[in-house]
């Protein structure tokens, strides 16, 4: 691989290093009965306990509204703070509790500085201490179901499936019904190296007998079902979701996008209106019009398409939401009219990028950056214009560089992938390109270029990793539509 200089987040021994600068005295309370807690409040180990399973759930306001209630309860909890941070971080930022946390660090017991310093670590651009404290903290409790879960979670969203899938089964040997590991498992099985729908399929399934009543289980069979090519049945537990709590959007979104997929155009926005109808948050509702707004390029009127995302841009830009920005404007230039604008317009994105934008985390900058700077380099390099395809390569190099993130990692070697692959470099091409398997894109180059190497298993290897992504995401789009991908 061309990028070796930053590691990855590994679990390895703990350094020898102190936890904390001072000596703080614990309070009466136990997180899950294991991590000592500095509170004597137990109003707030309570809530924080609340907080980490609506985390483990997927409902990330509701976890960071309780860690908010939680510090409310004792305002010199510094682990309240972090679990706030934490949890906002999946939809809109909270550096206000991000900086408390930092500051009341000191006052927090060691085994509240390992975790609160891990969930903290994640959010800053440089990762390296986040690993560190992140290889502490499994050391200091591996068979503590909850640590395993959250840590392999970030390992998912690191892209570093193998470590993951490896600590939530020890979580499930440790609690058989753990249900957010039921859960995550199921995604696991299904977008790795060699995808296990059945085996997906079965852990959702006892994910759904353990939590009957939450939405959460239909929901996440709905989705993997679509990715599986079984709208009917998508649909069918979509429904089952929403007929739990009507109020669950995600699965009404669910109904649009896989609506979107069998080319029923007119029930998909149906779906998606509902949504934008219902939602109290802005960013949600902001997605689904931009999912509604991509349904006009599945529908084949592209210029449609392009005008519903100019406005909604706007939109983003006037109410200055600039997670729902970034993700409206990198559609908007990958379905641009041709590759002419689309780089104009990625540029223009990486400008934007530049600098720390207010309700955007240091970390998911990062990654932003690094995603548009690998459709740069895709871009360039398809239409042989291999001095800009350097330049964004290069670009990367530093990013990963700076920020020893994974995700930045691995699209910087399939953006050198792209270029080797344009200048006739297979063998290279290949290797670098199969550091990125959750984009695509990336697959449906590697598939190409393993095909041109007379590598036909790994091709369809490859191809069978890619069926399993199947989402009405631009990038699967461009996929499934190359007839639009060529015109540009």
């Amino acid at each position: 691989m061309a990028w070796a200089q930053a590691p990855s987040p590994r679990i390895t021994p703990a350094a020898d290093h102190a936890v904390t600068s001072a000596p703080p005295i614990a309070g009466t309370q136990q997180l899950f009965g294991a991590i000592a807690l500095s509170t004597h409040s137990e109003q707030t180990r309570q809530l924080l306990e609340l907080a980490v399973d609506k985390y483990e759930n997927a409902d990330y306001l509701e976890s960071a509204a309780l860690a908010r209630r939680a510090a409310g309860a004792d305002p010199q909890s510094a682990l309240a703070y972090a679990m706030a941070s934490f949890a906002a971080r999946r939809w809109v930022p909270d550096s206000a509790a991000f900086a408390k946390a930092k500051a009341l660090l000191p006052r927090a017991t060691p085994d509240e500085q390992l975790l609160a310093r891990w969930m903290i670590g994640i959010q800053d651009r440089d990762l390296l201490p986040a690993i560190s404290s992140m290889n502490d903290l499994l050391q200091r409790f591996p068979r503590e179901k909850h640590i395993l879960y959250m840590t392999a979670e970030w390992l998912l969203l690191q892209e570093d499936d193998d470590r993951a899938r490896s600590l939530m089964e020890s979580a499930l040997q440790i609690d058989p019904a753990f249900p957010a590991v039921l859960n995550r498992l199921g995604y696991v099985y299904i977008s790795t190296g060699t995808p296990d729908p059945a085996k997906a399929i079965a852990s959702l399934k006892r994910y759904a007998q353990v939590e009957p009543n939450s939405p959460n289980p239909q929901d996440s069979l709905g989705e993997i079902f679509r990715f599986a090519g079984d709208d009917a049945a998508a649909l069918e537990h979509y429904a089952a979701a929403l007929k739990i709590d009507p109020k669950f959007l995600n699965s009404q979104s669910g109904l649009g996008g896989t609506r979107t997929l069998m080319g029923d155009y007119s029930n998909a926005r149906k779906e998606y209106d509902l949504v934008i109808q219902r939602s109290d948050n802005p960013l949600e509702a902001l997605d689904a019009k931009c999912q509604r707004a991509l349904v006009s390029f599945w529908e084949g009127n592209p210029v449609e398409g392009r005008k519903a995302l100019a406005t909604l841009a706007e939109e983003a830009a006037r109410i200055k939401e600039f997670n729902g920005q970034f993700e409206i404007a990198l559609a908007g230039a990958m379905l641009a009219a041709d590759s002419r604008d689309e780089l104009k317009q990625l540029r223009s994105l990486s400008d934007l990028l530049e600098k720390p934008l207010a309700g955007m985390n240091e970390s998911d900058r990062d990654i932003d950056r690094a995603i548009v700077l690998r459709e740069r380099a895709r871009v360039a390099s398809l239409h042989g214009l291999l001095d800009d395809a350097s330049e964004a390569v290069a670009k990367l190099d530093g990013l990963a560089t700076s920020s020893r993130d994974s995700v930045v990692m691995n699209a910087h070697e399939s953006a050198l992938g792209y270029l080797l692959a344009r200048k006739g470099e297979l063998p290279a091409a290949a290797d670098e390109l199969s550091a990125d398997p959750h984009s695509p894109l990336v697959l449906e180059q590697l598939a190409s270029v393993q095909e041109k190497l007379g590598n036909t298993t790994a091709a369809q290897e490859t191809r069978t990793r890619l069926k399993y992504q199947r989402a009405p995401t631009v990038e699967w789009f461009l996929v499934t539509h190359p007839s639009a991908a060529a015109t540009r």
